[in-house]
């Protein structure tokens, strides 16, 4: 593992970062468009979902960049650890060549926050990330929607769906956002379709988020296929 700890005074809350991929020349792309990038310090890097594990032990970070596929720990176990790990968590993003991979899906299941292609380009990284620190939705809705449908009736067949009643404690409005957040809108055109502010929808998401203990946009989607208030193919 190289653990490399940056000067995080060159900004007065950095997004700090954490990187974790078995490819030094990977890591060190990314490192390269990262240290460039005012407001973001990269804090350690790591060669797997183990050393990662290691290395937020007393170390404060908010995002980690989380390949899939490594030796000793793959990044799906590993998110799967963080993630379950007392308060404060980082948000994890999936790094991955392929978006239709069922090592993506089940990232994501695990908790990850989103998923981004390594051959995104240094635009796509920085908004990802900050998308991710802020809470935000950080995966197209396009790439996503594919994932879920092809995984999705694999679990419908194996009997893993959620239970539908644990919606019920969702209002009606509540119920309908989470709806369009399924169908992959965002809170734009949520807000333009329900009439209402942008502000408006983001306190029903944060209403959803936390009535059904949920992380993110992305487990939200996830759960509203599992429970069929959307179905494959949908808009």
């Amino acid at each position: 593992m190289t653990d490399t700890v940056s000067d995080t005074s060159r900004t007065s809350s950095p997004v700090r970062v954490l990187l974790v991929d078995d490819q030094a020349l990977v890591r060190a792309g990314f490192r390269m468009v990262l240290d460039a990038e005012p407001g973001i310090d990269v804090v350690a890097e790591c060669a797997d979902g183990q050393a990662a594990i290691d290395a937020l032990r007393g170390r404060a970070v908010d995002v980690v960049l989380m390949d899939i596929r490594m030796p000793r720990l793959d990044g799906i176990e590993a998110t799967r650890r963080i993630l379950s790990g007392g308060p404060p968590t980082p948000k994890v993003l999936v790094l991955t060549t392929f978006d239709l991979d069922e090592y993506v899906f089940a990232a994501l299941q695990a908790g990850a926050a989103g998923f981004l292609l390594k051959d995104a380009g240094p635009s796509e990284l920085l908004a990802a990330i900050r998308a991710v620190h802020t809470g935000d939705a950080v995966v197209a809705p396009g790439p996503t929607r594919r994932l879920l449908d092809r995984f999705l009736p694999v679990l419908t067949a194996s009997g893993r769906t959620a239970d539908r009643s644990r919606l019920d404690v969702l209002t009606e409005r509540e119920l309908e956002v989470l709806e369009a957040v399924g169908q992959g809108l965002n809170n734009r055109e949520i807000a333009a379709s329900f009439f209402v502010a942008e502000a408006t929808v983001k306190t029903h998401i944060g209403r959803i988020l936390a009535k059904l203990g949920l992380r993110d946009r992305v487990q939200m989607v996830v759960l509203a296929y599992e429970t069929g208030l959307v179905t494959i193919g949908e808009r």
